[in-house]
C-alpha cells in the first residue's frame, strides 16, 4: 500500500475526529460551549491536517484530486456516525447503515481499483 494514501487516511481521520468535537463539542460539553475562542482556533491545526491529508492522496494518485476527495467524503461519513453514535448515543437506523454501506463501498473503490 502507498505510504502517501496511508498518511492521507491517518491524517484525515484525525482531521474529522478533531472537526466533530468542534462542531458538536459545544453541544454535550460545558466547557467547549463557554469557550467559544479556544474551539474557534483549533481550526488552525484542523485546517493543517485537512490540507496535509489532500496533498498525500494527490500524490498517492498521481496528481488526480476526486480520489481523494471521495476518501475524505467516506473518511468523514464513517467518522461522523461513529462518534455520534458513541459520544450522542444516536442510534444508528437503517437508513444510516445504507449510507455507511455507500462511504465503505466508495472507499474501496477508491483504494483499490485502478
Amino acid at each position: 500500500m502507498n505510504y502517501n494514501l496511508i498518511l492521507g487516511v491517518l491524517s484525515g481521520i484525525v482531521a474529522q475526529v478533531v472537526t466533530f468535537y468542534q462542531l458538536q463539542g459545544p453541544l454535550k460539553y460545558n466547557f467547549l460551549k463557554q469557550n467559544f475562542w479556544f474551539v474557534l482556533l483549533w481550526g488552525i491545526p484542523i485546517s493543517y491536517l485537512f490540507t496535509t491529508s489532500v496533498r498525500n492522496f494527490q500524490h498517492a494518485f498521481n496528481g488526480e484530486l476526486w480520489p481523494g476527495r471521495l476518501i475524505g467524503f467516506s473518511i468523514g461519513t464513517i467518522v461522523f456516525t461513529l462518534m455520534s453514535n458513541f459520544i450522542f448515543e444516536e442510534n444508528i437506523n437503517l437508513k444510516t447503515w445504507i449510507c455507511l454501506g455507500l462511504s465503505l463501498m466508495i472507499l474501496l473503490v477508491q483504494i483499490f481499483l485502478k
